[in-house]
């Protein structure tokens, strides 16, 4: 990797190790040989919620820093971090750190932020990052803010850029490599839970492609294709798995929330298994650290919330009815049931307030369902194992299967292949952790399958944030169980007895060593720049000009909104807002439309940015009306438009390479001090 990259690399990595050690003991007593493992996603989850409140309460976010500082001095003068204990939580460290580096390397082959999502994604991480207010400015509709969104993911990509001082164009490229690091963790800290050997056989649900990329593969697609296919297998949705959205490279909300998702399973898994031997303290610990999880999914990926507030609630029942019989008893069975939704609800209290999103138009009957094919093609390794799970099941109960017929009959063929392992898991009334991950993710499948929820993405793809917002939580919840079946599977087998020691030490070796040179064995380069850490390098070679205009306004300092070219989304237009976080007075129109609705008068906006620089009569009026101070005129704009602005009337303060910078929308004494305050 470049050398210049080395350093924010490992002030990145310093400030999650701090947080790391500065959490650990305080879960030491409740959590054991997992507390290490559990202070990795905490101590992030912890740090977002600390510095969110101090942007929120106006003060500077690194104050968010002291308290885990605190925690290390005051773990340290009682000699907590001994050797032995620093070296016994060596394992964690290297399944955060192994994740992370092979990650890091996918982002430095392919880390332009250039395609997809990844300007919307860019544009919200800059805007915090130049002005960590709460709530945050809105990049692409100046005057307003992103409480119509769900932004806390990028709070705390940003907020850690912050602190480790890494500029936000190479933060961007560190942000996945932590994420898919911090659900490893989790994922193999669930392990510990449900399988005595094979504990890393969860951790696979993150890696594993599904059965349409194998389809892909053996009909010889080329790897983009393998890709892209696979993830639109059901018509007119998007079927995406872990693995591919990381590949992918979409710094955005479902993908950043797949870490607290393995958190919180993993939490509410160990308290299900180990509730009775708690002490009250340990148990309103993970009841904290629950509603943590749960309280921070709204403003990760509020869809999350739809699946996991139900997921808890499910647990919640199961503890209570396993150590206290549904009854007021004395280990307060009951307490994760009644405490951690409120809780969950306190702890973001004011971001729920704040938030002005349109949300979801209410529930209709799927009028399409999916194909069955296409549903096996996606789900159906881990149908084929949960239905070889229930075998014996079936052996006994075959009648149980008339369970499928009600679907098949109405039309929905696909539900009745979910329904048949869901039925014969029910059924047992086993409600083993393994079952209950496995019955949660089918019903999750099932439901998709009669039911979507309304949003304005039209006639044809009614479905398809649906089936995509839900299918990631699903594949979370049906993959760690059938990758927990197979490791329960293995143990009976007593396969990993039978091998010799030395193989057994060279396995995992090998398969860290697979892992790592899997970047550059497989092509992970779209062909969009590559070899650098820092998402906005490409400009220099693509659009020079740009890059250099840039760079000015990223060091320009002051409070600004920027007129710039509006273009539609999913272009490079509104790349001058999305690499600096100035807010433009419109950018990426559909984005807004879908957060604002008819309300955002999109349609205006975009006509006054046109008036702007087509009517020179008009040009500083409508500036001022959106109280622009600056005017952006490059290549896409004299593309865009046909220019004509007053440049007798504005004040130029950056002319270079085809790019001018106006300063607009003030006058005299304004303007004067804007010019100081921008250099």
């Amino acid at each position: 990797m470049a050398g210049e990259f080395v350093v924010p690399v490992l002030l990145w990595l310093a400030v999650i190790k701090l947080l790391h050690l500065g959490t650990w003991p305080a879960l030491d007593r409740t959590l054991g040989n997992l507390s290490a493992a559990a202070a990795y996603p905490a101590s992030i989850l912890l740090f977002t919620l600390g510095s969110w409140y101090c942007g929120l309460s106006g003060l500077p976010v690194w104050l968010a820093l002291l308290p885990f500082l605190a925690a290390i001095v005051y773990a340290g003068s009682r000699r907590f971090y001994t050797r032995e204990r620093l070296q016994s939580a060596l394992s964690w460290d290297l399944a955060f750190l192994i994740p992370f580096l092979f990650m890091l390397e996918v982002r430095w082959i392919n880390p332009t932020i250039s395609y997809a999502e990844k300007f919307m994604d860019h544009a919200i991480l800059a805007s915090i990052m130049r002005l960590p207010t709460i709530p945050p400015l809105d990049p692409w509709y100046a005057g307003g803010t992103l409480d119509v969104y769900y932004y806390i993911g990028y709070w705390m990509s940003g907020v850690l850029g912050l602190v480790s001082g890494v500029p936000s164009t190479v933060t961007f490229n560190l942000v996945l490599p932590t994420v898919l690091g911090l659900a490893v963790v989790s994922l193999y800290a669930l392990g510990h839970l449900l399988l005595d050997r094979y504990r890393w056989l969860p951790v696979l649900a993150l890696f594993i492609p599904n059965p349409s990329a194998i389809y892909h593969i053996l009909i010889g697609d080329a790897w983009f294709d393998v890709l892209w296919g696979s993830t639109r297998t059901i018509a007119n949705t998007i079927n995406e798995y872990p693995i591919f959205s990381m590949l992918w490279g979409d710094v955005h909300p479902h993908v950043m929330s797949f870490f607290n998702q393995g958190f919180l399973l993993f939490l509410l898994v160990f308290a299900c298994m180990r509730w009775g031997t708690l002490p009250l303290r340990g148990r309103a610990l993970v009841c904290g650290l629950a509603a943590l999880a749960l309280g921070s999914m709204p403003g990760f990926n509020s869809w999350d919330v739809l699946v996991y507030a139900p997921v808890t609630l499910v647990f919640g029942l199961l503890i209570w009815w396993r150590y206290g019989n549904l009854t007021r008893d004395r280990e307060k069975s009951w307490m994760m049931l009644a405490a951690v939704p409120p809780l969950a609800i306190v702890t973001y209290l004011p971001f729920y307030l704040q938030l002005n999103s349109p949300g979801i138009g209410g529930i209709g009957i799927v009028p399409t369902p999916s194909e069955p094919v296409e549903f096996l093609l996606v789900h159906g390794f881990f149908l084929a194992v949960l239905i070889a799970f229930c075998a014996p099941d079936i052996r006994k109960r075959p009648y149980l299967l008339l369970a499928a017929v009600p679907f098949v009959l109405a039309g929905y063929p696909a539900a009745a292949i979910a329904a048949v392992p869901l039925v014969y898991l029910l059924a047992r009334r086993r409600f083993a952790a393994t079952d209950t991950l496995a019955i949660l993710g089918l019903l999750i499948i099932l439901a998709t399958e009669l039911v979507y929820l309304k949003d304005n993405m039209g006639e044809t793809y009614f479905r398809m944030n649906t089936v995509f917002k839900f299918y990631l939580p699903a594949w979370i919840l049906m993959g760690t169980a059938s990758l927990a079946v197979i490791g329960g599977w293995l143990e009976r087998a007593d396969i990993g007895r039978r091998m010799p020691a030395r193989a057994g030490r060279l396995l995992p070796v090998l398969a860290v060593a697979l892992l790592l040179a899997a970047p550059f064995a497989i092509n992970v380069d779209f062909g969009y720049g590559s070899h650098t850490l820092d998402g906005a390098a490409y400009l220099e070679g693509s659009h020079p000009g740009d890059a250099a205009a840039i760079a000015f306004l990223r060091d320009l300092p002051g409070d600004h909104i920027i007129v710039e070219a509006e273009g539609g989304d999913y272009t490079y237009y509104s790349r001058v807002s999305s690499f600096t976080g100035i807010p433009a007075v419109i950018g990426m129109p559909f984005h807004e439309y879908m957060w604002r609705g008819d309300e955002g008068r999109i349609s205006e906006r975009s006509a006054d940015v046109r008036r702007i620089y087509e009517q020179p009569s008009r040009t500083i009026e409508l500036s001022r009306a959106y109280n622009a101070t600056l005017l952006y005129v490059g290549a896409e704009e004299r593309d865009r438009y046909t220019v004509s602005i007053p440049t007798e009337a504005l004040e130029l303060i950056y002319d270079a390479e085809g790019v001018q910078i106006y300063l607009c929308g003030v006058e005299g004494a304004e303007r004067e001090g804007s010019l100081r305050k921008g250099g």
